[in-house]
Formats: C-alpha cells, structure tokens, sequence
C-alpha cells in the first residue's frame, strides 16, 4: 500500500495541461475525420467525446519510474523527434531486410543465430518500451527478455544483426528520443 502511495504522489515530469490539451486535440481530430462533417451536432459531440476521452484516460497514460518518485506520461515525446527517429527506424529495417535476404538466399545459408545481451537503463520507462519492439521491428532480431535492472536479451538471427543490436546506435536513438542520458553496456558473452 506503501508503495502505491508514493506512486499517486509521484512528480509528473511534463506539464499535465499540455499534455491534456494536447491529447484532447489529438482526438477531436481523430473524431472530425470520423465524422467527416463540419456540422454543429458533430462538433459539439467531438468535443463533448474527446473531453471526456481525456478526463477518463489521462491517468491511465501516467507510467511510474523504477522507484516511483516520477510519472512520465506515455505520449510524451517532441514530435520533431518522434519523426526524426521514425525516419531513422524505417532506414534502418531496409538495412536489415537486405542483411536477412542475403543471409537466407545465400548458396550456404549464412545465418548464425545467437542470443546477445546488453544492459541499458534510463528513467522513463517508455524507453525501455520503444528499445524492445525497435528491436523486435527489425528483421533479423527478437528481443526475449527485458529485466527490472535493463538487461536485455536479444535473439539475433545474423552477425550483422548482432552487432547492429550491440553498437549502441539503438539505446543512442532512444536516448534521445526520450531526452534522457545514455547508460548502455554490452554483457560479454561466455564461451
């Protein structure tokens, strides 16, 4: 009980206003498309539905850190950003389409299949999120497993796809995706 009192006193990192206004406009636009109409009638139950929407959902999109002294809501990331990283994404599965291709069309199939590690910790916990299904997103790897401490555990079906994984530019991306300081390590692997 202890523990979910602190996490409903947590500090909400971001402004609550913005981030309502901002969902509240993200939905209204949604309904207006819906709707398809600019009439009365379909404004006012846009607005009255989108209000609503917000008002029930907003606690929901409130996510605690590890020690339960901060929310970060779910949405919460600089749409410049947001895209820049999408394009980054969407470049980096055709890289990783062409390494799978390659390695499965081969004369010799040219596939190797390891379970890499690497540790990565942050405080907002949609990053760790965003990391395990960019990772799962991408061709050629699978993440199994994400531990309370950051440990991750990925399958990797190529070399290529391996040390894209364990080069960091991922937890990089991420990062900064999230505005937050990178603490990655790769766990060594035991022969």
């Amino acid at each position: 009980m202890v523990k979910q009192e602190s996490v409903d006193n947590a500090r909400i990192v971001g402004s609550p206003m913005v981030h309502k206004v901002c969902l509240f406009l993200l939905l209204f636009a949604f309904w207006m498309a819906l709707a398809g109409s600019l009439k009365t009638k379909f404004v006012i139950y846009g607005i009255i539905t989108a209000a609503t929407t917000v008002w029930l959902c907003y606690p929901l999109l409130l996510v605690p850190n590890r020690d339960g002294s901060k929310k970060y809501f779910v949405f919460g990331v600089p749409i410049f950003k947001f895209i820049s990283y999408t394009g980054w994404l969407m470049w980096q599965l055709v890289l990783a389409n062409i390494d799978v291709l390659k390695a499965t069309t081969s004369q010799e199939l040219d596939i190797d299949p390891k379970v890499v590690r690497f540790y990565f910790r942050v405080d907002n916990p949609m990053a760790y999120v965003v990391l395990a299904n960019s990772i799962t997103l991408t061709p050629g790897t699978v993440t199994l497993n994400v531990d309370d401490e950051g440990l991750f555990e990925i399958h990797a079906l190529t070399v290529g796809a391996a040390e894209g994984v364990l080069d960091g530019s991922f937890q990089k991306k991420v990062a900064d995706l999230f505005g937050e300081e990178l603490d990655f390590a790769v766990v060594e692997e035991e022969e």
